[in-house]
């Protein structure tokens, strides 16, 4: 390789960490809060979901007062991070990674059976933990995942 022609080839390589190291400044115009239909802005201190570019950003979730039942808590915390998912123009078949945050260690396995009905192949890359507690006591799981368009 040519002198000129390697150091172009560093200029450019520098010129893509730069942009790619750039403040949130830089990514202003392509930022956006995602709401799912009926979600009202500022009703949280926090934004349900957030799109850069192709990424989306899905808050923790957690179901609300539905009772002490891990897979009905699972399924619908699903369901509503599947509602910010395609607010932002994308589908659960395209969610890539997910956490869990789970109060009780003995409902892994029934949260897991929850998570194969919509998840039943092709499942995100996924990180499972066991806290102390959530927000409100009735709440037994949240999740938050990172999806693409």
């Amino acid at each position: 390789m040519s002198t000129a022609r390697a150091r172009l080839t560093v200029l450019v390589c520098l010129a893509g960490f730069a942009a790619a190291c750039a403040g949130p400044e830089s990514h202003q115009s392509t930022r956006s809060v995602v709401l799912p239909a009926g979600a009202i802005q500022g009703a949280t201190p926090y934004s349900p979901g957030i799109r850069v570019g192709n990424l989306i950003y899905v808050s923790g979730q957690v179901s609300g007062d539905v009772g002490p039942d891990i897979r009905l808590q699972t399924d619908l915390v699903l369901k509503k991070v599947q509602a910010i998912v395609e607010a932002a123009g994308s589908s659960m078949a395209n969610v890539d990674k997910c956490t869990v945050f789970l109060t009780r260690q003995a409902d892994f396995a029934a949260m897991n059976e929850a998570w194969h009905n919509t998840f039943p192949s092709n499942s995100p890359a996924r990180s499972t933990v066991i806290v102390a507690a959530l927000p409100r006591p009735e709440f037994l799981i949240e999740l938050e995942c990172i999806a693409h368009t």
